[in-house]
């Protein structure tokens, strides 16, 4: 039998990078994009490269063109730490990892533009892992599993946001409180009515992207030295999301624009961004639109007043600078309220 799971792309909304570092944050998927895997019963275990873990180029141009897209590294070595990580679940809770498997993975997720790309790859598998040996993680603690497999077995910097709203779907407004986080071993999830959110976009391009632990490696290394604009800036990031919460759940949410344009300001005080990456901010900004980054850079959400020309002159400034604008499609999976793996909704 096939077992087919999917995990969608997200865009932080507001509060990032917060995440990591005690405070609260709200981010919603982008069912635009996903990550897929197939899982099904083999003789020898079997771990199927998808097209970006491609080794074979029709010429220089080709593989330098690869490289420049993709990077040195594509989605196996994610499933490998992910499937060591099951494990690891498994053996402390006294459960059987012992069948044989082949799995496979496609995404189509843009790579290291901040749309949790990486993460979606590990949702994904772990999903089907899960369904595969009749595992349950508890849906709370999912999102910590899944991180570790990044920041424990590959050492990569990161934080909950992007697992948490990948396993809720949505939009869910995350409170990483410290004393919560130790009591209860994860954060406070609420999921929110994505029809009181403002009109959204998100804009990416190719050509920005960025890997997520340049930003956040060196945010942690400040941060742990005790960085008073760094410590300073994660509190006030935790409150921006708190506000945009609390205009959100009244019905007001199309005052959060605002709250957005002040946090990317405040990143672009503690960290250089980029010129493309500004551009990015300043084309939604010049246009009526509020903007900040959906994760690390390379993409961004914009909010607007809802007017279709507005949007039409959107999409046509960004794409004079190679840049694509999309409607991110936000509702959670209507087969289990976007909470409840193992899932297969496509």
């Amino acid at each position: 039998m096939l077992i087919h799971t999917n995990a969608w792309a997200r865009a932080g909304l507001i509060g990032n990078p917060s995440d990591g570092y005690f405070g609260k944050t709200i981010a919603f998927t982008v069912r635009n994009y996903r990550a897929h895997v197939v899982i099904y019963e083999s003789p020898r275990i079997q771990i199927v490269g998808g097209f970006r873990d491609r080794m074979d180029f029709g010429s220089c141009a080709e593989f330098l063109d690869d490289v420049h897209r993709n990077g040195y590294y594509g989605g196996v070595r994610l499933i490998k730490a992910a499937i060591k990580r099951f494990s690891d679940w498994c053996r402390v809770h006294g459960l059987p990892f012992d069948r044989n498997f082949t799995i496979e993975y496609d995404t189509n997720i843009p790579v290291r533009v901040g749309m949790a790309g990486s993460s979606a790859i590990i949702t994904a598998t772990m999903r089907a892992l899960m369904r595969f040996f009749g595992v349950a993680i508890p849906v709370p603690l999912l999102p910590g599993v899944i991180l570790s497999v990044e920041m424990e077995e590959l050492g990569i910097g990161a934080g909950l946001q992007d697992r948490v709203i990948q396993v809720y779907e949505g939009v869910v407004f995350m409170d990483f409180d410290k004393a919560k986080m130790e009591r209860q071993g994860h954060g406070d999830y609420e999921p929110m009515d994505a029809r009181q959110l403002p009109p959204l976009y998100v804009a990416f391009h190719d050509n920005l992207a960025e890997g997520t632990e340049i930003t956040h490696n060196d945010l942690r290394s400040r941060f742990n030295r005790g960085d008073r604009n760094v410590v300073d800036a994660m509190l006030q990031w935790a409150a921006y999301a708190e506000e945009a919460h609390e205009l959100i759940t009244a019905g007001q949410g199309s005052r959060i624009g605002p709250l957005m344009n002040e946090a990317f300001d405040l990143r672009a005080r503690l960290i250089r961004i980029s010129p493309g990456n500004r551009e990015l901010i300043d084309r939604g900004r010049n246009l009526g639109a509020y903007t900040q980054f959906c994760g690390s850079g390379g993409a961004i959400v914009g909010c607007y007043d809802g007017d279709p020309e507005r949007l039409s002159r959107l999409q046509e400034s960004y794409a004079a600078m190679g840049a694509t604008l999309l409607v991110p499609k936000i509702d959670a999976c209507a087969e289990n309220g976007g909470v409840t793996p193992p899932h297969d909704c496509s």
